[in-house]
Protein backbone atom coordinates (compact mmCIF):
# COMPACT_ATOMS: atom_id res chain seq x y z
CA UNK A 1 0.00 0.00 0.00
CA UNK A 2 1.98 2.88 -0.92
CA UNK A 3 2.45 5.87 2.00
CA UNK A 4 0.99 9.25 1.32
CA UNK A 5 2.85 11.89 2.94
CA UNK A 6 2.63 15.53 2.94
CA UNK A 7 5.86 17.48 4.68
CA UNK A 8 5.64 17.73 8.63
CA UNK A 9 9.42 17.83 8.78
CA UNK A 10 11.19 18.39 12.16
CA UNK A 11 13.76 20.64 11.78
CA UNK A 12 16.93 20.18 13.86
CA UNK A 13 16.87 22.98 15.67
CA UNK A 14 13.60 22.53 17.12
CA UNK A 15 13.50 18.89 17.22
CA UNK A 16 14.68 18.68 21.54
CA UNK A 17 11.67 21.61 22.28
CA UNK A 18 9.42 19.47 19.85
CA UNK A 19 10.11 16.15 21.32
CA UNK A 20 9.57 18.00 24.94
CA UNK A 21 6.21 18.79 24.01
CA UNK A 22 5.14 15.46 23.03
CA UNK A 23 6.06 13.85 26.03
CA UNK A 24 4.19 16.27 28.21
CA UNK A 25 1.46 15.78 26.29
CA UNK A 26 1.94 11.98 26.63
CA UNK A 27 2.69 11.85 30.52
CA UNK A 28 -1.02 14.15 31.17
CA UNK A 29 0.58 17.41 31.87
CA UNK A 30 -1.21 20.45 31.19
CA UNK A 31 0.76 21.95 28.09
CA UNK A 32 -0.15 25.18 26.98
CA UNK A 33 0.78 27.42 23.55
CA UNK A 34 2.39 30.73 23.08
CA UNK A 35 -1.70 32.45 24.04
CA UNK A 36 -1.63 30.13 27.39
CA UNK A 37 -4.84 28.46 26.07
CA UNK A 38 -5.32 25.13 26.92
CA UNK A 39 -4.61 22.25 24.76
CA UNK A 40 -7.85 19.80 22.82
CA UNK A 41 -7.58 16.48 24.12
CA UNK A 42 -9.59 13.59 22.34
CA UNK A 43 -10.26 9.79 23.78
CA UNK A 44 -11.04 7.13 20.99
CA UNK A 45 -13.01 4.30 21.67
CA UNK A 46 -10.55 1.26 22.69
CA UNK A 47 -9.70 -1.07 19.87
CA UNK A 48 -9.76 -4.01 19.80
CA UNK A 49 -7.99 -6.58 18.08
CA UNK A 50 -6.82 -10.76 17.85
CA UNK A 51 -2.92 -11.80 18.73
CA UNK A 52 -1.23 -11.57 15.22
CA UNK A 53 -3.46 -9.31 14.01
CA UNK A 54 -2.09 -5.52 12.34
CA UNK A 55 -3.87 -3.00 14.19
CA UNK A 56 -4.44 0.67 12.16
CA UNK A 57 -3.96 3.59 14.68
CA UNK A 58 -5.48 6.95 12.80
CA UNK A 59 -5.76 10.93 14.25
CA UNK A 60 -7.05 13.49 12.56
CA UNK A 61 -4.60 16.84 11.60
CA UNK A 62 -5.14 20.13 10.02
CA UNK A 63 -4.07 22.76 7.77
CA UNK A 64 -1.84 24.03 10.23
CA UNK A 65 0.27 21.40 11.86
CA UNK A 66 3.88 21.60 12.86
CA UNK A 67 4.49 18.78 14.41
CA UNK A 68 3.04 15.65 14.45
CA UNK A 69 4.03 12.27 16.34
CA UNK A 70 2.61 8.92 17.56
CA UNK A 71 3.72 7.91 21.16
CA UNK A 72 3.14 4.80 23.47
CA UNK A 73 4.70 4.35 26.99
CA UNK A 74 6.71 7.55 26.40
CA UNK A 75 8.46 6.17 23.40
CA UNK A 76 8.16 7.84 19.90
CA UNK A 77 6.73 6.29 16.85
CA UNK A 78 6.72 8.29 14.58
CA UNK A 79 7.55 11.78 14.30
CA UNK A 80 5.76 12.69 10.99
CA UNK A 81 7.81 11.02 8.24
CA UNK A 82 10.86 9.68 10.61
CA UNK A 83 10.35 6.70 12.63
CA UNK A 84 11.72 6.99 15.94
CA UNK A 85 10.95 3.05 16.79
CA UNK A 86 13.27 0.26 16.11
CA UNK A 87 10.16 -2.68 16.18
CA UNK A 88 9.48 -3.78 12.57
CA UNK A 89 5.99 -4.47 12.60
CA UNK A 90 5.34 -0.56 12.51
CA UNK A 91 5.20 1.15 9.53
CA UNK A 92 3.79 4.52 8.05
CA UNK A 93 0.48 4.21 6.55
CA UNK A 94 -0.74 7.85 5.85
CA UNK A 95 1.01 11.65 6.38
CA UNK A 96 -1.45 14.24 5.33
CA UNK A 97 -3.30 17.32 6.35
CA UNK A 98 -5.95 14.75 6.90
CA UNK A 99 -4.31 12.06 9.00
CA UNK A 100 -1.84 10.91 10.28
CA UNK A 101 -1.99 6.96 10.31
CA UNK A 102 0.36 4.26 11.07
CA UNK A 103 0.10 0.35 11.51
CA UNK A 104 1.60 -2.56 14.00
CA UNK A 105 1.34 -5.82 12.40
CA UNK A 106 1.12 -9.08 14.13
CA UNK A 107 -0.07 -7.69 17.46
CA UNK A 108 1.03 -9.21 20.60
CA UNK A 109 0.21 -8.55 24.08
CA UNK A 110 2.96 -6.57 24.62
CA UNK A 111 1.36 -4.23 22.29
CA UNK A 112 -1.65 -3.60 24.44
CA UNK A 113 -1.86 -0.15 26.05
CA UNK A 114 -2.79 3.36 25.44
CA UNK A 115 -1.43 5.70 22.22
CA UNK A 116 -1.18 9.18 21.83
CA UNK A 117 -1.21 10.87 19.25
CA UNK A 118 0.29 14.68 19.61
CA UNK A 119 -0.22 17.51 17.11
CA UNK A 120 1.22 20.76 17.70
CA UNK A 121 -0.48 23.56 15.52
CA UNK A 122 0.50 27.14 15.30
CA UNK A 123 -1.85 28.30 18.08
CA UNK A 124 -2.32 25.31 20.30
CA UNK A 125 -1.59 21.60 21.03
CA UNK A 126 -3.73 18.68 20.98
CA UNK A 127 -3.68 14.99 21.92
CA UNK A 128 -5.61 12.15 20.51
CA UNK A 129 -5.24 8.72 22.77
CA UNK A 130 -6.91 5.45 21.94
CA UNK A 131 -5.97 2.49 24.79
CA UNK A 132 -5.35 -1.10 22.56
CA UNK A 133 -7.12 -4.30 23.79
CA UNK A 134 -5.72 -7.44 22.29
CA UNK A 135 -7.53 -10.31 22.28
CA UNK A 136 -5.69 -13.73 23.29
CA UNK A 137 -6.55 -17.54 21.94
CA UNK A 138 -6.69 -19.68 25.29
CA UNK A 139 -3.75 -22.04 25.71
CA UNK A 140 -3.76 -24.70 27.96
CA UNK A 141 -0.19 -24.27 29.52
CA UNK A 142 -0.59 -26.61 32.94
CA UNK A 143 -2.12 -30.43 32.21
CA UNK A 144 -1.92 -33.74 33.86
CA UNK A 145 -0.61 -36.86 32.05
CA UNK A 146 -1.78 -39.91 31.58
CA UNK A 147 -2.27 -41.97 35.26
CA UNK A 148 -2.21 -44.90 36.00
CA UNK A 149 -3.61 -46.03 39.40
CA UNK A 150 -5.07 -48.48 41.45
CA UNK A 151 -9.17 -48.46 42.50
CA UNK A 152 -9.93 -46.95 45.74
CA UNK A 153 -7.62 -44.33 44.92
CA UNK A 154 -8.05 -40.72 44.99
CA UNK A 155 -7.53 -38.29 41.16
CA UNK A 156 -6.94 -35.09 40.62
CA UNK A 157 -6.67 -33.72 37.41
CA UNK A 158 -4.92 -30.10 36.31
CA UNK A 159 -6.16 -28.45 33.46
CA UNK A 160 -4.72 -24.64 33.82
CA UNK A 161 -5.25 -21.95 30.64
CA UNK A 162 -4.21 -18.27 29.51
CA UNK A 163 -5.88 -16.41 27.46
CA UNK A 164 -7.90 -12.86 27.03
CA UNK A 165 -10.32 -12.65 27.59
CA UNK A 166 -9.61 -14.98 30.30
CA UNK A 167 -10.87 -18.93 29.24
CA UNK A 168 -13.16 -21.17 30.75
CA UNK A 169 -12.75 -24.46 31.76
CA UNK A 170 -14.73 -27.94 31.22
CA UNK A 171 -14.13 -31.53 31.76
CA UNK A 172 -15.85 -33.95 29.70
CA UNK A 173 -15.62 -37.95 30.64
CA UNK A 174 -15.05 -39.06 26.93
CA UNK A 175 -15.48 -42.64 28.10
CA UNK A 176 -19.03 -42.27 29.31
CA UNK A 177 -20.98 -40.80 26.37
CA UNK A 178 -19.30 -37.24 27.26
CA UNK A 179 -20.87 -36.00 30.67
CA UNK A 180 -19.44 -33.29 32.29
CA UNK A 181 -17.60 -33.83 34.90
CA UNK A 182 -16.50 -30.66 36.44
CA UNK A 183 -16.17 -26.81 35.11
CA UNK A 184 -13.53 -26.21 37.18
CA UNK A 185 -9.36 -26.10 36.69
CA UNK A 186 -9.59 -29.28 39.23
CA UNK A 187 -11.15 -32.43 38.64
CA UNK A 188 -11.27 -34.60 41.51
CA UNK A 189 -12.41 -38.23 41.85
CA UNK A 190 -12.95 -39.67 45.14
CA UNK A 191 -12.41 -43.09 45.54
CA UNK A 192 -12.44 -44.10 41.48
CA UNK A 193 -13.83 -47.29 40.23
CA UNK A 194 -12.69 -49.36 37.22
CA UNK A 195 -16.14 -47.59 35.88
CA UNK A 196 -14.22 -43.96 36.05
CA UNK A 197 -11.51 -45.28 33.60
CA UNK A 198 -11.08 -43.74 30.44
CA UNK A 199 -10.54 -40.52 28.70
CA UNK A 200 -11.01 -37.13 30.68
CA UNK A 201 -11.39 -33.99 28.04
CA UNK A 202 -10.49 -30.61 29.26
CA UNK A 203 -11.72 -27.55 26.83
CA UNK A 204 -10.59 -23.95 27.60
CA UNK A 205 -12.83 -21.78 25.61
CA UNK A 206 -13.12 -17.68 25.60
CA UNK A 207 -14.52 -15.55 22.98
CA UNK A 208 -11.76 -16.28 20.10
CA UNK A 209 -11.43 -19.95 20.54
CA UNK A 210 -10.34 -23.15 22.21
CA UNK A 211 -8.14 -25.25 23.08
CA UNK A 212 -8.61 -28.86 23.98
CA UNK A 213 -6.45 -31.55 25.68
CA UNK A 214 -7.22 -35.29 26.80
CA UNK A 215 -5.52 -37.40 29.43
CA UNK A 216 -6.37 -41.14 29.77
CA UNK A 217 -6.47 -42.56 33.19
CA UNK A 218 -5.91 -45.94 33.84
CA UNK A 219 -7.42 -48.17 36.87
CA UNK A 220 -5.90 -51.64 38.20
CA UNK A 221 -8.06 -53.97 39.71
CA UNK A 222 -7.91 -57.53 41.37
CA UNK A 223 -8.97 -60.27 38.83
CA UNK A 224 -12.53 -61.58 38.79
CA UNK A 225 -13.01 -64.53 37.49
CA UNK A 226 -16.39 -65.72 35.21
CA UNK A 227 -18.05 -68.92 36.66
CA UNK A 228 -16.65 -72.07 34.98
CA UNK A 229 -19.09 -74.19 33.43
CA UNK A 230 -18.65 -78.23 33.42
CA UNK A 231 -18.17 -80.08 30.45
CA UNK A 232 -19.01 -83.78 29.27
CA UNK A 233 -16.66 -85.21 26.85
CA UNK A 234 -16.78 -88.40 25.31
CA UNK A 235 -13.67 -91.07 25.89
CA UNK A 236 -10.97 -90.11 22.55
CA UNK A 237 -13.32 -87.45 22.33
CA UNK A 238 -11.38 -83.43 22.32
CA UNK A 239 -12.86 -81.30 25.36
CA UNK A 240 -12.09 -77.68 26.27
CA UNK A 241 -12.61 -75.81 29.55
CA UNK A 242 -12.77 -71.88 29.15
CA UNK A 243 -11.85 -69.07 31.86
CA UNK A 244 -12.18 -65.71 32.00
CA UNK A 245 -11.18 -62.85 33.81
CA UNK A 246 -12.09 -59.29 34.21
CA UNK A 247 -8.21 -57.88 35.49
CA UNK A 248 -6.00 -54.47 34.95
CA UNK A 249 -3.23 -55.28 34.15
CA UNK A 250 -4.62 -58.33 32.42
CA UNK A 251 -3.99 -61.93 34.83
CA UNK A 252 -1.85 -64.67 34.27
CA UNK A 253 -3.63 -68.27 34.88
CA UNK A 254 -3.09 -71.03 36.64
CA UNK A 255 -4.89 -74.35 36.07
CA UNK A 256 -4.70 -77.39 38.60
CA UNK A 257 -6.00 -80.75 38.75
CA UNK A 258 -7.44 -81.60 42.06
CA UNK A 259 -4.22 -80.03 43.74
CA UNK A 260 -1.71 -80.42 41.01
CA UNK A 261 -0.88 -77.52 38.78
CA UNK A 262 -1.18 -78.10 35.44
CA UNK A 263 1.69 -77.09 32.84
CA UNK A 264 1.30 -76.82 29.10
CA UNK A 265 1.62 -79.97 27.28
CA UNK A 266 1.31 -82.16 30.41
CA UNK A 267 -0.19 -85.19 29.96
CA UNK A 268 -1.37 -84.26 26.06
CA UNK A 269 -3.08 -81.29 27.64
CA UNK A 270 -2.87 -77.45 25.93
CA UNK A 271 -2.95 -74.26 27.79
CA UNK A 272 -3.71 -71.15 25.42
CA UNK A 273 -3.69 -67.56 26.83
CA UNK A 274 -5.40 -64.91 24.79
CA UNK A 275 -5.72 -61.58 26.81
CA UNK A 276 -8.92 -62.41 29.62
CA UNK A 277 -9.33 -65.41 28.30
CA UNK A 278 -7.49 -68.94 29.11
CA UNK A 279 -8.43 -72.09 27.12
CA UNK A 280 -7.53 -76.09 28.63
CA UNK A 281 -7.76 -77.94 25.76
CA UNK A 282 -7.82 -82.25 26.18
CA UNK A 283 -6.89 -83.35 22.30
CA UNK A 284 -8.18 -87.37 23.30
CA UNK A 285 -9.59 -87.32 26.55
CA UNK A 286 -8.87 -90.66 28.96
CA UNK A 287 -10.65 -91.74 31.80
CA UNK A 288 -7.58 -90.50 34.17
CA UNK A 289 -8.62 -86.96 32.43
CA UNK A 290 -11.86 -86.58 34.47
CA UNK A 291 -12.57 -84.77 37.71
CA UNK A 292 -12.27 -81.52 39.33
CA UNK A 293 -10.04 -78.32 37.43
CA UNK A 294 -9.24 -75.10 39.20
CA UNK A 295 -8.11 -72.43 37.41
CA UNK A 296 -6.54 -69.21 38.97
CA UNK A 297 -6.08 -65.46 37.91
CA UNK A 298 -3.91 -63.58 39.08
CA UNK A 299 -2.38 -60.31 39.28
CA UNK A 300 -0.65 -58.18 40.97
CA UNK A 301 -3.38 -56.60 42.89
CA UNK A 302 -4.91 -59.93 43.81
CA UNK A 303 -6.31 -63.21 42.59
CA UNK A 304 -10.04 -64.86 41.59
CA UNK A 305 -10.36 -68.63 40.85
CA UNK A 306 -13.42 -71.25 39.74
CA UNK A 307 -13.72 -74.60 39.58
CA UNK A 308 -14.88 -76.72 36.48
CA UNK A 309 -15.82 -80.30 36.40
CA UNK A 310 -14.81 -82.68 33.03
CA UNK A 311 -17.35 -85.62 33.16
CA UNK A 312 -17.97 -88.51 31.01
CA UNK A 313 -20.24 -87.22 27.87
CA UNK A 314 -22.75 -89.79 26.95
CA UNK A 315 -22.88 -91.57 23.53
CA UNK A 316 -24.92 -90.59 20.35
Amino acid sequence: MPVRRYSVAFPKCSLLVSLRILLLVHAGSPVYSQGDSQSDNKVMDNITVRQGETVFLRCEQGDVVTHTAWLNRSSILYAGEDKWSVDPRVSLVTLNQEEFTIKIESVDMTDEGQYVCAVQTSSRPRTTSVHVLVQVSPKIINFSRDIVVNEGSNVTLMCQAIGKPEPSISWKFLSNSGDLASDDELLEISSISRQKAGVYQCTAVNDIDADVQTVDITVNYAPTVSEGRDAGVTLGQRGVLECEADAVPEADFEWYKDNRRIFNGFDGMEIINTGSLSKLTFYNVSDGDYGNYTCVAINKLGSSNTSFLLYAGEDF
